[in-house]
């Protein structure tokens, strides 16, 4: 269902957040999946554009805007999130009227019991902080990350792209989310791997994990990159 149509928080461009429950993952189990997309533009359009902005924010796995017609998405996209695959199925189905829009208890059911993931694709901080309350009152877990600094960290892990950024929200007092090129970059008195990932083993999936929510306590989780660019260097010794 829609449970937000209306302007983005990050620049005002019209966007919709539609959640859809999924058992598809294998990484993070049965999930309500929220996908923040552009509402007007096709999101390989928004990305190759740059109209992305108004759902990713200032993430740098965006890619650099390009007018190069071989291109179908933004040049250097480094996003795992795969835009000809599911987002550009939600977003060819809500263009043909596909989902309805949910009200407030409408909403609250969706997510009650459920593994909510704030963000599957786009940045929660876009849409409206009461949307993900409402969707997550009565959810019986969560996953949120945000690139926009300082974004709710009671609730979203804070999306670090370096060591320098993730030390900048530790001493604030805010958990962090970082992708590494290796092992051997984790700082062990403060991170910590990914259970769910390759490296970490895959001992849990996400529905069951609940360590990727904000200030909970807990060191701070890495994942090795796993975009469409990455060269894994995983070394199952360290683990």
């Amino acid at each position: 269902m829609i449970i937000y149509e209306g302007p983005s928080l990050l620049d005002g461009e019209p966007i919709v957040a539609i959640a859809i429950a999924s058992e598809t993952n294998s990484k993070t189990g049965i999930a309500i999946q929220t996908y923040i997309l552009c509402a007007v533009i096709d999101p390989r359009d928004a990305s190759k554009s740059g109209a992305d902005y108004s759902i990713c924010g200032n993430c740098p796995m965006r890619g650099e805007v390009t007018t190069d017609p071989k291109r179908k998405i933004a040049k250097g996209r480094k996003c795992y999130v795969n835009l000809g695959q599911g987002v550009l199925i939600v977003y060819n189905h809500y263009k043909k009227g596909g989902y309805p829009i949910g009200n407030q208890a409408d909403i609250v059911a969706m997510g009650a019991g459920n593994f909510v993931r704030v963000g599957t694709y786009g940045d929660p901080a876009a849409v409206p902080i009461e949307v993900w309350r409402t969707l997550i009152s009565k959810a019986g877990n969560v996953t949120a990350y945000s690139h926009q600094s300082g974004w709710h960290p009671e609730l979203a892990m804070q999306s670090a792209n370096s060591l320098e950024e993730a030390r900048y929200h530790w001493e604030r007092g805010n958990r962090t989310f970082r992708v590494i090129a290796d092992l051997g970059e984790v700082v062990k008195e403060q991170e910590t791997i990914c259970p769910a990932s390759h490296e970490g083993g895959r001992r849990v999936q996400c529905v069951n994990c609940k360590l990727c929510l904000g200030k909970k306590r807990g060191k701070s989780i890495v994942i090795v990159d796993h975009g469409p660019t990455a060269k894994k260097k995983v070394a199952a010794a360290l683990i």
